[in-house]
């Protein structure tokens, strides 16, 4: 059932009214914090208020502007919008808590607009996810950009404005180049926008030429830079130069969430499994993308910089969703949506325990960090744990993930891919094992024992730990999301 409600709206607003609220109480950096927290927590309740509605199989909608027929600024509430909303709202929470004392901590310059451009950047994030058809997610899509522009600029500095041009042309160029095009034509084809009710059917009637569908899919494949699909990954590393907190946002929660979020919502309601069977566009697209995985993983292995290795890391990992959707089989859709979750809440604990490395010991490189672990057991061990799940070993989240993508590509008859989840999971072992062995068993360097050194403040720590047992309880008890992805896959 369909249900007309404003809390999509209100949902959308808590992050806007957080913003100004910051912006107004500059010079009271403990009320501006707080307002940035209690709107994180208000866009979190309202969001945990509307899953319970869909989580028994209903819809929310509501219509802002109508601008032609077919064509209108909608949001809507369904199963996949969940899996998104609910983690990009959840660790707001804790990215902003965490923030407090990372930005503190180092003494970091204008704090109001870095938590006001946070704030409008989760704005955008959930404008996304509750995008009822391709305009109004192609709107939040571009605010998205534009308001991480200034976090990756933070700094101020000649890399840190190189690494902000670089994030922006990449972003906007293929957006305005690719997928506005794409969105004109498909409207002028279809006379909607709107997404199909179920992933099967797409928008497109059968009498459409099928070389002119199989163009326009290319086009948002490419266009929607943000999910990192090589060759249109190299604003990703490039924004590293960003604040921790930044980094930790731009990968496990807003940018490149949006990015894979928005390329599997237009493959499957847009285009649809029927349509892209019968065209044979999803296997081509899983082999495409396995490249990404294989190559990106190769790269973070030659990696010393931490950061970096996690930023490699992310291009990789990425793919594993849009590969999931391309093999067009119930468990490979199912375990690239599932991934959504399991890559944020794995991903947001690295960036967060190398954001505290760097408060604690100001060190950036893991061949700098041998013994570090028995200094920093809390940290290095949130880092252990989340490293297996991104490697995809059980208990933790990503052996889910890695469970539904195995089936899916049998189910698909593809020994391809699988055997590329088998490689990448070793290049997973051999870049992310390294770490933690070097942490907790390393020899600290002669004449730095790293006694004086200890855990980053608790404002850290707490998101941490959190973050990294979340991680592990959504591979333990797997339900709750994978309610709402067989939801999707009906």
């Amino acid at each position: 059932m369909i249900i007309e409600s404003p809390q999509l709206l209100f949902a959308l607003l808590a992050p806007v009214v957080g913003s100004v609220l910051v912006m107004l109480t500059k010079n009271k950096p403990n009320l501006r914090e707080t307002w940035s927290f209690l709107s994180s927590v208000a866009m979190f309740l309202l969001v945990a208020s509307m899953a319970r509605t869909v989580w028994h199989g209903d819809t929310l909608h509501y219509t802002l502007f109508t601008l032609l027929p077919g064509l209108s600024i909608t949001l809507r509430a369904d199963a996949f919008s969940m899996v998104f909303a609910l983690i990009a709202s959840f660790l707001w929470m804790l990215a902003v808590f965490y923030s407090m004392g990372y930005m503190r901590g180092l003494k970091e310059h204008a704090q109001t607009r870095f938590n006001a451009c946070f704030a409008l950047a989760l704005f955008g994030a959930m404008g996304v996810a509750f995008a009822d058809n391709l305009f109004t997610l192609y709107l939040f899509y571009e605010i998205v950009s534009i308001v991480t522009y200034p976090l990756v600029a933070h700094h101020q500095d000649e890399e840190g404005y190189e690494g902000a041009k670089k994030y922006i042309i990449y972003l906007t160029t293929t957006a305005k180049g690719l997928l506005l095009p794409a969105m004109i034509l498909i409207y002028v084809l279809t006379g909607t926008l709107d997404f199909a009710p179920n992933i099967r059917d797409g928008i497109f009637s059968g009498d459409i030429n099928s070389s002119l569908v199989v163009m326009l899919y290319i086009f948002c494949l490419i266009g929607f830079a943000k999910n990192g699909v090589m060759p249109m990954h190299h604003w990703l590393p490039g924004a590293m130069v960003a604040p921790t907190p930044v980094s930790a946002l731009l990968h496990a929660v807003a940018v490149v969430k949006v990015g894979v979020f928005s390329t599997t919502r237009v493959m499957l309601y847009v285009f649809g499994t029927d349509t892209m069977s019968a065209l044979n566009l999803g296997i081509p697209t899983a082999y495409f993308v396995s490249f990404t995985i294989l190559v990106a993983s190769i790269i973070a292995l030659t990696k010393d910089n931490l950061k970096a290795r996690l930023a490699y890391s992310t291009v990789s990992q990425l793919s594993y969703i849009i590969l999931g959707a391309a093999l067009l089989t119930v468990p490979g859709i199912q375990g690239g949506i599932v991934h959504i979750a399991n890559h944020a809440f794995a991903k947001i604990t690295l960036f967060f325990c190398a954001g505290a490395i760097y408060v604690a010991t100001h060190k950036k490189n893991i061949s700098d960090m041998s013994g570090l672990g028995r200094a920093m057991p809390f940290t290095f061990g949130a880092f252990a744990l989340a490293s297996l799940s991104m490697i995809g070993a059980p208990p933790v989240g990503g052996f889910i993930t890695k469970w539904y993508l195995l089936i899916g590509a049998l189910d698909a008859n593809q020994i391809g891919i699988i055997l590329v989840l088998l490689t990448s999971t070793l290049l997973n072992v051999a870049y992310f094992a390294p770490v933690s062995f070097k942490a907790f068993f390393g020899k600290p360097p002669a004449g730095e024992p790293y006694a004086g050194i200890k855990e980053a403040p608790l404002s850290m720590v707490i998101p941490i730990m959190l973050a990294a047992i979340i991680s592990l309880v959504v591979g333990i008890y797997p339900d709750f999301f994978m309610h709402f992805v067989r939801t999707v896959t009906g």
